[in-house]
């Protein structure tokens, strides 16, 4: 809606949910490169391609445009669960090892690599189960089908509203609408920052007139005051780019994301 406000002609948004989140970037890697189809760019486009065959290269087939955000995770559990902490579920998880399950919101995707980068490193064995998105995660953890799973800031309202307990957020920083959540590093994993960044990007081969433009169009959207509520309503702050920067982060980042997945052995 903010860019349709900007740009004075109608941005249509079509939600492609599954395949880890890189269906976007599979269909953006074939358009033209007109700029009239353009793509979110979430991190696992930036890793699946390491991990199993893409119709794309993550470093050659698009063009940067600009940088938004990134998301705030959270790991819960129903707010009528025995796990008051994070060290209740790993206590838990350790006298029933392979019987805790554990959502993520799609296979191979940030959360699901979290997971399993977590319990490595609290020396559990978990049952991870994969959901095609956050919209079929939350139902399932309050219906009592898997004991905790990780997610974005959309279950935020239930937390405060107590039918979901937060036990850990993924930022460098508290989240500010549950300030009293520990973040990981504060859990003893060092370092370990994770908010799944994302921006937009178009086909390689775009002119640089064109990415201008939308730069410029889809950066007076980010500033949009209606956008910045919703983006303070979710706890996500803006992390704005331009394209040459972005360009650079996603070099960058997918270099990080290579080493990651060979380091987990996921290496395809």
């Amino acid at each position: 809606e903010a860019a349709t406000r900007a740009f004075g002609v109608n941005v249509i948004t079509e939600n492609r949910p599954g395949a880890g989140a890189t269906l976007s970037a599979s269909t953006v890697a074939r358009a033209r490169p007109d700029g009239y189809t353009i793509a979110q760019f979430p991190l696992p486009a930036m890793r699946l391609p390491f991990m199993q065959r893409m119709a794309f290269n993550p470093r050659t087939d698009f063009t940067p445009i600009m940088h938004l955000t990134g998301y705030l995770f959270i790991m819960c559990v129903r707010g009528d669960s025995p796990y008051r902490t994070w060290a209740d579920l790993v206590a838990d998880a350790r006298r029933r090892p392979g019987e805790v399950r554990i959502g993520n919101t799609g296979a191979n995707g940030t959360p699901h690599l979290a997971n399993i980068d977590i319990a490595t490193r609290s020396n559990i064995e978990i049952i991870h189960v994969p959901f095609r998105g956050e919209g079929d995660a939350i139902p399932a953890l309050l219906g009592g089908h898997i004991e905790a799973t990780a997610s974005g800031s959309g279950p935020l309202q239930l937390i405060t509203e107590g039918r979901l307990r937060a036990l850990n957020v993924w930022t460098r920083e508290r989240s500010r609408r549950i300030p009293d959540v520990p973040t990981l590093i504060e859990l003893g994993f060092q370092d370990m920052v994770i908010t799944s960044p994302y921006g937009l990007v178009g086909p390689a081969g775009m002119d640089p007139e064109i990415v201008e433009k939308l730069h410029q169009g889809f950066r007076t959207a980010l500033n949009d005051p209606a956008h910045l509520a919703t983006l303070e309503r979710l706890d996500m702050p803006v992390e704005y780019l331009n394209p040459a920067d972005y360009g650079a982060f996603i070099q960058r980042t997918v270099n990080e994301e290579e080493a990651r997945v060979t380091r987990l052995g996921l290496r395809g």
